[in-house]
């Protein structure tokens, strides 16, 4: 199979009714999982975000009217693996801190079992700030990105 058939099955596989699949064809096998247990990691599982969690309060007045200011949501991992911020080592990273990035967009690749991962915006966003190194190894629902909804 190749890297679109596995996602167009993962797109069928997610609206389906289904909450568990194995599939075996010559020597490719994959196996998805929904529900309660611990996530499976896929090639291009869907990308997270949530609002940003309360701040601690401020020492003095202007670290707070700075923390009012920064308003966004973490865009999360998908998955655990290895954050990389761009296609190779030396290519430019996809993104950096200030850029408006489209939906659809990608923003980083996450390596997981041997499968580099574009993981992409599902929102149009500006990076506020980057969460993580390149390279540094990340864990399921880690936040990623700082941004701010367009």
């Amino acid at each position: 199979m190749n890297l679109k058939e596995i996602k167009e099955l993962i797109r069928v596989f997610d609206k389906s009714g289904l909450s568990k699949l194995k599939l075996k064809k010559d020597d490719f096998e994959i196996a998805m999982q929904k529900g309660e247990s611990a996530p499976l990691p896929s090639p291009q599982p869907p990308q997270h975000s949530q609002p940003l969690p309360p701040q601690p309060l401020p020492q003095n007045e202007g670290e707070q009217e700075k923390r009012e200011s920064v308003k966004g949501e973490y865009i999360t991992s998908p998955m655990v693996g290895t954050f990389y911020r761009a296609p190779s080592p030396d290519s430019p990273p996809f993104v950096k801190v200030g850029d408006k990035v489209s939906k659809g967009e990608t923003l980083c690749i996450i390596e997981a079992m041997k499968i580099f991962n574009e993981i992409e915006a599902e929102f149009d966003c500006k990076i506020l700030e980057i969460l993580v190194e390149d390279g540094q190894p990340v864990e399921y629902d880690m936040p990623l990105f700082l941004v701010e909804r367009l």
